[in-house]
């Protein structure tokens, strides 16, 4: 237990758990709005029935246990999960393993043993497409004729649509992909963040007047290779900046890197870990025929990470703290 947040697992003791909590369920790879649709969905029926509400989320996700093989672009790993969770107002999450005993259990099993037997709830909120149990049959329809002879209270929540096109995991993965930052936004509620640990680089761009602190993103990231304005958490400091994702052409066309440049910073920042949130785009990866064509484009770059912060001077994602 963690600053009124609570983390729940497995191993957890069942009595860790308020009888009579209302939760939220769904994988919540985002955090995005469908996701935080269901969340305040959840948080407004606690109030109803003055229990605390909690969400009911899955680890590893789901598609990983089904397909190891196929690379995965998470939006948020599970650490950056909980703290998006922990940031909505709820009470906590418990954290279902899943493992071949969860794929193997039937959805009546889920509800039954998982759900009200260990978790005691006494009301249920899910998004329209959130499937459950062996074969995936559970379902929101499968909740609800259930929920008279349970007792319980079930919530579904319909699909949520920007611009007549539906909101999804999927779709901001797509949007990240292709550089359109302000989509992915819009569909999260706020900026996509990554959190990695500050590394040791090739020092090149204390060369060039613009140090960076590199991170090393999963291999599996499939955000567009290109330069973007972003703003830096460490802790609780925020720091506006300019970064570069990609495999730096100009120089040796290495293994994919996230370089940020911290405006108006000067420090140690090896071993720290940052969060680092994307706010705008602003071009492709170029590779430069001169060194000094290259810190020209900087000098550019900069100027318009910076108009584009100005531009969006809160834009950060709300974090809650999970210890």
């Amino acid at each position: 237990m963690t600053s009124g947040f609570t983390v729940i697992r497995d191993t957890t003791p069942a009595a860790a758990m308020p009888k009579g909590s209302v939760v939220a369920m769904g994988n919540f790879d985002g955090m995005h709005l469908g996701h935080r649709a269901v969340i305040a969905a959840a948080i407004e029926m606690s109030r109803t029935h003055r229990q605390p509400a909690f969400a009911v989320t899955f680890e590893p996700h789901p598609r990983k246990f089904f397909s190891p093989n196929t690379p995965q672009f998470r939006l948020t790993d599970e650490t950056n999960k909980l703290r998006l969770l922990a940031g909505t107002g709820l009470a906590g999450a418990v954290v279902m393993t899943f493992d071949a005993a969860r794929a193997g259990t039937t959805a009546q099993d889920f509800i039954h043993h998982d759900l009200i037997a260990r978790l005691g709830v006494s009301g249920i909120a899910v998004g329209y497409d959130f499937h459950f149990g062996k074969g995936r049959v559970g379902s929101p329809s499968l909740l609800v004729s259930e929920a008279p002879r349970l007792g319980i209270e079930v919530d579904v929540q319909p699909h949520v649509d920007i611009d007549e096109r539906p909101v999804s995991s999927s779709a901001i993965r797509m949007a990240l992909a292709e550089g359109q930052i302000a989509d992915a936004t819009a569909m999260l509620g706020g900026p996509w963040f990554i959190t990695g640990e500050v590394i040791h680089g090739e020092k090149r761009g204390r060369d060039l007047g613009y140090p960076t602190a590199n991170i090393r993103l999963d291999r599996h990231c499939g955000l567009k290779h290109g330069i973007y304005a972003v703003r830096v958490g460490r802790g609780a400091e925020r720091f506006d900046g300019v970064a570069s994702f990609g495999r730096r052409p100009t120089f040796d066309n290495g293994a994919p890197l996230l370089e940020v440049f911290l405006f108006d910073f000067k420090g140690d920042l090896y071993g720290t870990a940052l969060d680092v949130a994307f706010i705008g785009f602003i071009r492709d990866e170029l590779k430069f025929d001169s060194i000094d064509a290259l810190v020209r484009q900087m000098d550019d770059d900069s100027a318009k990470a910076r108009a584009a912060l100005a531009a969006a001077p809160d834009a950060f994602p709300k974090l809650g703290d999970i210890g």
